[in-house]
């Protein structure tokens, strides 16, 4: 089955089992998925680039999350946490800062990376490794961390 079809029997489960949240949530992605497909004038089946938009997401989500908190609205805050765990099951299984930093030590290896001029090289090699499977802030930081060494 494929994510696109997964996400497709996931939200009618929701809507039948009375799920707002998660039918929301779903329909959301959804809608993000037919965006990017009328854009480009076609379909979109690639596992992939539906898991690049599902990232998308959680990225957006993550953000407003900053913003709630400088508002101090902890019901947003909350309802948009609950959102990242559902969108986080339709994603690979999240890195840990331990295996970012690994990843990010081969590549700076591999590169040759000196200083923080070089942040766009290990980026380069990273960021394939780590799509879908780990905020792209997080991963900048780690990098910025191991170049300012």
């Amino acid at each position: 089955m494929s994510l696109k079809e997964r996400l497709q029997e996931d939200w009618k489960h929701a809507l039948k089992s009375g799920d707002k949240l998660k039918a929301d949530t779903i329909s959301m992605v959804k809608a993000a998925i037919l965006l990017v497909e009328k854009s480009n004038g076609k379909r979109l089946d690639d596992d992939k680039k539906i898991m690049d938009i599902i990232s998308k997401e959680v990225k957006q989500r993550r953000e407003s999350i900053r913003e709630f908190e400088k508002g101090k609205r902890q019901d947003l805050i909350d309802e948009t946490k609950s959102e990242i765990e559902i969108l986080l099951k339709y994603l690979p299984q999240q890195l840990k800062k331990e295996e970012i930093s690994e990843i990010v030590r081969k590549a700076v290896n591999k590169v040759g990376a000196q200083s923080i001029r070089d942040m766009k090289k290990v980026m380069s090699v990273v960021m394939p490794e780590t799509r879908g499977r780990a905020d792209g802030k997080l991963v900048s930081q780690i990098v910025k961390q191991y170049l300012n060494k």
